[in-house]
């Protein structure tokens, strides 16, 4: 419980809709605009804007102005804090696999 206290859940009611999951693999690669965004993902640009919208109400993603267009990058805090959240977890399977090894080890020599 003392993971999820210190992470900020809006981050998985953003990235659970999976428009703006493809938004941020899209972003991941580099910055872009929303209209470049619009069209790489064949999307109207009003829907991209109220999606990147959301991205940036649970701070995944920040904006910044460019001559005439708006340029969304990723924000790394997030995602930090969601490898921490699923490294609790890593440490917790590898010890049930451990145990799970040695409870086979201990049954093939008997």
């Amino acid at each position: 419980m003392r993971y999820i206290m210190a992470m900020d859940t809006k981050a998985f009611s953003a990235l659970a809709e999976p428009s703006r999951l493809r938004i941020v693999e899209l972003l991941r690669d580099h910055p872009s605009s929303v209209n470049d965004i619009a069209v790489q993902l064949h999307m109207r640009q009003p829907q991209v804007s109220k999606h990147l919208h959301t991205l940036y109400e649970a701070g995944i993603v920040t904006v910044h102005p460019a001559a005439q267009q708006r340029i969304y990058t990723l924000q790394p805090g997030p995602f930090n804090n969601l490898q921490v959240w699923l490294q609790s977890f890593e440490t917790s399977l590898q010890q049930r696999l451990d145990k799970l090894d040695a409870y086979l080890n201990n049954n093939e020599r008997n």
